[in-house]
């Protein structure tokens, strides 16, 4: 979660690619991908969704107010977020405070409590949610009134379909650990990724704007090569220096193979990243009950 690019001119040019669409190594649609539509056609909820700059926004209602507009971050932990201006207009009370981390820095927040938050038929109640100002560096088109977490999905089947734009979940079908393609996790959502010839750990985040994120030594140890200037990478709680460059890969997440993919660098990230603009070619899929993950590419690719 909070991992934004920040654009200026001096970096425009060097993240025009960060929405091309890679070349697909491997045109075989795995066995996996079956569980896709059973999990849409026995789902509790399935609604469509909107890409904006590769996130994924759903209209929810909060209290039984809204709709409102929310992202859907795999990279949030807990229930979710309630911006401040959702707070302003609400006024739920606050309950505590939290400590937020964005993998690079920490810091205190605010906590208050909502009565319910409903996403189509999928209502939970009573939930602890972390508060800030979340939205409002955002341009118009991309902010929002709140964010749904890991945990507001957490018992059961979670189908992203990025290319039919619809979110289903069921807890009625689940992802069989071990079976071909599914990746187990211990830590949300950190999964063996292929770059190459060298595996690493990458955290699928839905909330990110970007394709990947290497370290800096992880960029050289699969090859390097040219670094050109980009803009920040703006975390929730800082900002960290990123360089551009086109890897070739292949990367390979379980199903999922990309290649020629524009990646960013930084010396102070501390993990491999897998954002919205990698994850938004296939169809994502997530059963925390059993710590696992799929990836499912599209029918034309």
């Amino acid at each position: 979660m909070g991992w934004k690019i920040a654009r200026n001119l001096a970096a425009s040019i060097a993240l025009a690619g960060i929405g091309s669409s890679p070349a697909m190594a491997d045109p075989d649609r795995p066995a996996i991908c079956a569980l896709v539509e059973k999990a849409s056609a026995d789902a509790l909820l399935n609604v469509p969704f909107r890409i904006i700059d590769g996130r994924i926004y759903v209209d929810v209602r909060v209290n039984g107010d809204g709709p409102y507009r929310f992202a859907v971050d795999t990279g949030a932990s807990g229930m979710g977020r309630a911006d401040a201006s959702l707070v302003a207009k609400l006024k739920p009370p606050i309950s505590g405070a939290a400590e937020t981390s964005d993998a690079v820095a920490s810091a205190r927040v605010d906590t208050v409590r909502l009565a319910s938050v409903a996403l189509g038929g999928l209502v939970r109640r009573d939930l602890e949610v972390m508060t800030r100002d979340y939205s409002g560096k955002m341009a118009p088109e991309a902010a929002f009134a709140g964010i749904l977490g890991r945990a507001f999905f957490a018992d059961g089947l979670l189908v992203i379909d990025y290319p039919k734009q619809r979110l289903s979940f069921t807890p009625g079908a689940g992802l069989a650990p071990g079976a071909p393609g599914v990746l187990g996790y211990e830590r949300a959502f950190r999964v063996p990724v292929t770059i190459g010839g060298v595996v690493a750990q990458g955290n699928l985040d839905t909330g990110a704007n970007v394709a990947f994120v290497l370290p800096r030594p992880l960029f050289d140890q699969v090859g390097g090569g040219a670094i050109e200037a980009a803009g920040d990478g703006k975390l929730t709680n800082t900002t960290v220096k990123t360089g551009s460059a086109k890897l070739h890969g292949p990367f390979r997440i379980g199903a999922a193979t990309l290649s020629d993919m524009t990646v960013r660098i930084s010396d102070s990230y501390p993990e491999l990243l897998v954002g919205a603009h990698a994850l938004q070619h296939f169809a994502l899929l997530i059963d925390q009950r059993s710590s696992s993950v799929a990836l499912c590419p599209a029918k034309d690719r």
